[in-house]
């Protein structure tokens, strides 16, 4: 099947993870990605491994170079040499997006800012992700997802701290994925726009932004309420015992959802054994739970601590209300939703083996996403330059100038 981007061409002149993770979401809704990286060094998180900051893992899969850039066209041009600069310029003729994370300083050294992509096609889209945003006295200065995103952007202080210190990001790339997600629903806009009025756009997501967009509850109470961070509270303070989070027998977690408590609250207790509380009058509605949070709490607490976490999936398996068990990662490979709906695609692997990688979240007409693997640095580059116009001789002088790869 193809895509509802197909016949897109997309130029990605990006690296590490955020906009590059904007280009593999198109791919993944049927555009051609080409990838333009330095003929020396490409694009640096291809050298993770080889610096040990990555370990080689899966037959030297290197899977943070493979998730952001599968399906792509790698193309090594040096745009700081002439000759390179016009190949990339021949290449944005013929593009519907250019999609960049360079900061202002570089495009403009390199020559390559709006007016001078829009010289050469002056329908191309042009979509830029930034750590701060393109205005104001932070619009070039440097910035990763754990800076911009989790520290900047507040996300960071939305946690409770631990032993007085800010909680550390997550999981790397955490605040990336979302700006590219962002950045690449903005591009499908951008490209319908173009078509119903001729006009291309300028696209900019910063991760400060997208980070802002992620909190927007809280941005907005804090400033309603008067207060500056999430405290960490005491588990009993709730008051919804329905909502929360509680630990198994067998030091598992699972986490209850139950907005409209008292909707499913004879139901929940029953299940977990206590029917008794669906009657007291302490516990027997929202008001009364809400007076009576902490004992409530402990009750609950002692309820889930009694059976193991396989006990209470049995239990709760047909219950009606919203909730689930805190999931290992590995336990995502065996959930019957993800392996339903196709969410973890594999692809053939540098030793054969198949690797799994993760879908973009949008799926179109019910057809689960597909990956293949990311290309070897500059795999495309004379095939790419044949389809723009360039000869083979003219190739080979490119390479002997260093131009290209």
């Amino acid at each position: 099947m193809t895509g509802p981007l197909d016949g897109i061409r997309v130029l990605e002149i990006a690296s590490w993870m955020f906009m590059p993770s904007a280009g593999t979401v198109l791919v993944d809704w049927g555009a051609d990605v080409i990838k333009v990286e330095h003929p020396v060094t490409g694009d640096p998180q291809r050298g993770l491994i080889t610096s040990g900051l990555l370990p080689g893992g899966a037959g030297g899969l290197n899977f943070m170079m493979e998730q952001p850039n599968r399906g792509k066209r790698s193309v090594a041009i040096d745009i700081a040499n002439p000759e390179g600069r016009e190949a990339f310029l021949r290449l944005v003729e013929q593009a519907d997006v250019v999609i960049t994370n360079y900061l202002p300083p570089v495009l403009e050294k390199l020559r390559i800012e709006v007016d001078d992509l829009r010289e050469r096609n002056p329908k191309v889209i042009i979509a830029r992700g930034s750590g701060q945003g393109p205005k104001g006295p932070d619009a070039s200065k440097a910035a990763y997802d754990a800076a911009a995103f989790w520290a900047r952007g507040g996300v960071g202080v939305t946690m409770p701290p631990t032993d007085g210190w800010p909680p550390g990001q997550p999981t790397p790339a955490f605040g990336d994925v979302m700006g590219g997600l962002a950045a690449a629903g903005a591009v499908a806009a951008a490209l319908l726009k173009r078509e119903r009025t001729g006009e291309p756009s300028i696209v900019d997501v910063s991760l400060l932004a997208t980070a802002m967009w992620q909190i927007a509850p809280m941005v907005i109470a804090s400033k309603l309420y008067g207060f500056d961070r999430i405290g960490s509270g005491g588990r009993g303070m709730s008051p919804n015992p329905g909502v929360g989070t509680y630990k198994t027998g067998d030091d598992r977690f699972l986490m209850m959802m139950l907005l409209q408590s008292d909707k499913h609250w004879a139901d929940f207790v029953t299940r977990l054994g206590l029917p008794e509380l669906a009657t007291d009058e302490r516990f027997c509605d929202a008001t009364a739970r809400a007076a009576n949070t902490a004992e409530c709490v402990a009750r609950l607490d002692e309820a889930f601590a009694s059976e193991p976490l396989s006990h209470w999936k049995e239990a709760f398996a047909d219950f009606p209300g919203a909730w689930s068990p805190f999931q290992t990662l590995g336990e995502l490979y065996e959930d019957p939703q993800v392996i339903a709906n196709g969410y973890l695609p594999t692809m053939p692997g540098p030793d054969g083996a198949e690797v799994a990688l993760v879908a973009s979240p949008a799926q179109f007409d019910e057809a689960a996403i597909t990956v293949e693997r990311a290309p070897e640095h500059g795999e495309h580059t004379e095939l790419a330059l044949l389809d723009v116009g360039y000869e083979w001789d003219e190739l080979a002088t490119l390479k002997e100038s260093g131009a290209i790869l």
